[in-house]
């Protein structure tokens, strides 16, 4: 499919050990390909494409895919794919590390941070949806005009403004209100007054209508367009003339903070030299791909097995669900022992119950016939 907008990643430390190039296989390929190998799972990342049997795999071909580019150069990486994370480097979880600590991605760079080096305490009760490291608060450095804000007690404002509508924003809103029932009434009065122009005009000369509406309309535009210009102005530069907190340290922000973000067009240049586009967009962030997972699984939910009794009469029923009793208990029993070994259930492994399980009916069936009476 390409670089997939996010998707659940993996690491292959047999096929891509430290010193080799870093590459990122898909879910459907950490199963397939990799079944038995040694994985480091790198939870979500965006824009990325599966490098399964790519040049970085040297004697390796994807079984689902093998015809595949050499490269993906749309790809990005960093130590996670050889297992390290946060500014210390060290595994997760770390064998040598005795102090418990939560892990918390970046959702700039993407990269894992023990919570204690993040050189801010996360809130308590887990109470952010998404966080940003030092370094790309620094990157970022357009930000932090916006935590004081947005990102909670940490960064408190300098001043009383505690929001875009004490910062003046609502009053522009109703001034625009007001100035339109102005021009509306102004219009309403040339148009009483353009009416009786008219009426005279029937009775003496040839009306001028089209002249007066060129300059009523030239008139209106130029409203329209004074009061356009008041909304084209940068909720970033409103912030950033105001006093702001500007530490070394991560920030925490609330759910829905991307929406508040400035969309202007000098904005959306600055995303786009910083690489950063991605911030504004809400369906970018992690809880947006749960929920749509979630949402998938709810679709897919829908019993069949429901549907088909539907449709069928007493004794129908009764057969399809002691048969569908039987495979249940058959195949739970069946799939306890790969949990049990942990190992993966692949395509032949299915295959091959569904097959023996074929053959038991056939038995069972020829040795005793059913009647119904």
């Amino acid at each position: 499919q390409g670089a997939v907008k996010r998707q659940a990643l993996y690491a292959c430390s047999t096929c891509t050990p430290p010193g080799a190039e870093p590459a990122g296989i898909c879910l459907a390929c950490s199963y397939e390909c990799h079944g038995t190998h040694r994985l480091f799972e790198l939870y979500t990342k965006r824009n990325f494409r599966c490098d399964c049997g790519n040049s970085k795999f040297k004697n390796l071909q994807c079984k689902l895919l093998p015809e595949k580019g050499r490269v993906n150069s749309g790809n990005k990486y960093n130590d996670n794919f050889y297992g390290l994370y946060c500014t210390c480097k060290r595994p997760y979880p770390d064998p040598e590390d005795e102090i418990p600590d939560e892990m918390i991605q970046c959702i700039v760079c993407e990269d894992w941070f023990h919570g204690r080096h993040l050189g801010a305490v996360p809130p308590e009760s887990g109470d952010f949806h998404e966080m940003v490291c030092q370094a790309c608060m620094k990157h970022c450095h357009f930000l932090w005009a916006y935590a004081s804000q947005l990102a909670g007690k940490e960064f408190p404002p300098l001043t009383k403004v505690n929001s875009l509508e004490d910062a003046g924003f609502v009053l522009k809103v109703e001034e625009n209100e007001e100035q339109k029932k102005e021009i509306k009434k102004e219009s309403g009065a040339e148009h009483h007054d353009a009416k009786e122009e008219k009426q005279s005009e029937q009775f003496n000369e040839p009306s001028t209508s089209s002249g007066y509406c060129s300059k009523f309309l030239q008139k209106f535009s130029m409203e329209i367009a004074e009061n356009t210009s008041e909304f084209s102005f940068c909720k970033l530069k409103e912030l950033q003339s105001k006093p702001f907190v500007k530490k070394d340290t991560a920030t925490f922000w609330p759910s829905n903070w991307r929406s508040k973000l400035c969309t202007c067009e000098d904005c959306l240049k600055m995303y786009s030299e910083l690489d950063v586009q991605f911030l504004t967009d809400e369906c970018d962030t992690v809880l947006a791909y749960e929920n749509k997972g979630t949402s998938d699984q709810e679709t897919e939910r829908r019993d069949p097995l429901m549907d088909t009794l539907n449709s069928m009469n007493r004794v129908q029923q009764v057969e399809l669900i002691c048969e569908y009793n039987d495979l249940k208990t058959e195949l739970t029993d069946y799939l306890r022992r790969f949990a049990d070994e942990g190992t993966v259930v692949k395509r032949e492994d299915i295959q091959h119950f569904f097959e023996e399980f074929q053959s038991r009916k056939r038995r069972r069936t020829n040795r005793m016939q059913y009647y119904c009476s």
